[in-house]
């Protein structure tokens, strides 16, 4: 299951986690990623939270946690190849996994559909 917000990142339960990223709109957008920074594994997050600096060739963008929870996994792939941001967005480029008390938070994210209807 897929959840957008409406800052164009994407979040994906996997099993008791939810890996979160952004959607290949945001990277389009950004252009091509040159540096990833990414938070501490083991480190609380509240919702607004700055937890990852992207850098492009285009601007420097902070990506804010979407839920308040646990960062639990970081994609070190990240460190050495950004661009896999740009590459695969919803897939190899993700950026961290987080562990939530409350796994029905996500229910208030947009599906697929509304955030298409919203970049449209």
């Amino acid at each position: 299951m897929m959840k957008y917000t409406e800052d164009h990142e994407w979040l994906r339960v996997e099993g008791d986690l939810v890996v979160v990223g952004i959607t290949e709109h945001a990277a389009t957008q950004l252009g091509d990623v040159v540096f990833v920074e990414l938070p501490e594994r083991e480190t609380m997050v509240a919702t607004g939270d700055e937890v990852v600096v992207i850098e492009s060739v285009k601007a420097a963008s902070d990506i804010l946690a979407p839920v308040d929870g646990e960062i639990v996994e970081v994609n070190d792939a990240l460190s050495d190849k950004p661009g896999l941001v740009n590459d695969d967005p919803t897939g190899a480029g993700w950026f961290f996994k987080m562990q939530l008390d409350d796994m029905s938070v996500l229910d208030a994210f947009m599906s697929e559909d509304e955030y298409n209807d919203l970049v449209g």
